[in-house]
């Protein structure tokens, strides 16, 4: 058996997976999500990974290989690093054994995943920095209209109508938004409009990376279910054979994907040394 933890870092959270796999077998024993708040990340990432070895009964010593993800490459103590796009496509074929794609939507990228069934990355695409397409910036326009992170998909998702955003700029959109509330638009109709422009940004990510079938949303917004409708709206006004699954543990792909993959190079190293 090999004990491999997870640890991925990210713009506005930390979450750490600690799991123990064998042939055939892949069982979490601890998994948490610590927001950064301003604090310092590296101090962050040390502090929820020893918290997780305490809630599953492990010393330190006990894990025989800690993956990082994210910015987590910073950890020093750590003994192995992998790419967003490799962990998340693992953590996602973990949580959802028949995707065939993954959409990981963090706080400031979102990134279309196309993989095969082993979860190896055939192609994938990314939105760039400044798009209103981020976690951040619906953090901010939800702050704005004076509602929680948590009640905007509901708001949208029972919206009838929705307003356009104009632009794909996060500060023009900002702008749209103050202009809609002037004008005494409902908030529910402002958050469908963005999670419809949203939505379409990242079918089009999808349609370019050539995914289809079952597509598992991972990262910060995937507990959003006003973003998951609009999802799977876009994907059938744009003629597309998508099925969008937002699994509870979603958040936790990276992390997830960054202890398995670091469980198999772990086995991998140790079978190479015993030839």
């Amino acid at each position: 058996m090999t004990i491999a933890a997870g640890i991925d870092v990210g713009t506005s959270a930390v979450k750490v997976a600690i799991f123990q796999t064998g042939p055939g077998t892949e069982t979490r024993l601890a998994g948490r999500v610590d927001r950064l708040l301003r604090r310092n990340p590296l101090a962050v990432a040390e502090e929820s990974f020893l918290a997780a070895l305490g809630s599953a009964g492990l010393d330190k010593e006990q894990v025989d290989y800690i993956a990082t993800t994210g910015e987590g490459d910073l950890v020093e103590w750590r003994r192995g690093h992998f790419y967003t796009m490799t962990t998340h496509a693992r953590g996602a074929k973990y949580l959802v054994p028949e995707a065939t794609a993954a959409l990981d939507v963090g706080a400031l990228h979102a990134r279309a995943i196309h993989m095969d069934e082993r979860a190896k990355v055939l192609q994938y695409r990314m939105t760039s920095q400044c798009a209103s397409g981020s976690g951040q910036f619906l953090e901010n326009i939800a702050r704005y209209l004076g509602v929680t992170l948590e009640d905007v998909g509901t708001l949208s998702l029972d919206s009838q109508q929705s307003e356009k955003i104009s632009s794909i700029c996060a500060v023009l959109a900002e702008t749209d938004v103050i202009n809609f509330v002037s004008r005494g638009i409902a908030p529910g109709n402002i958050l469908r409009g963005i999670h419809e422009s949203m939505a379409g940004r990242y079918v089009r990510l999808l349609k370019a990376a050539n995914a289809a079938g079952t597509v598992a949303i991972t990262g910060g917004l995937s507990k959003d279910v006003g973003l998951v409708g609009a999802l799977n709206r876009a994907a059938e006004e744009q003629k597309m054979t998508l099925t969008t699954v937002a699994h509870p543990e979603a958040i936790m792909a990276g992390a997830y994907g960054a202890a398995l993959w670091g469980a198999f190079r772990h086995d991998a190293l140790q079978e190479k040394r015993s030839a």
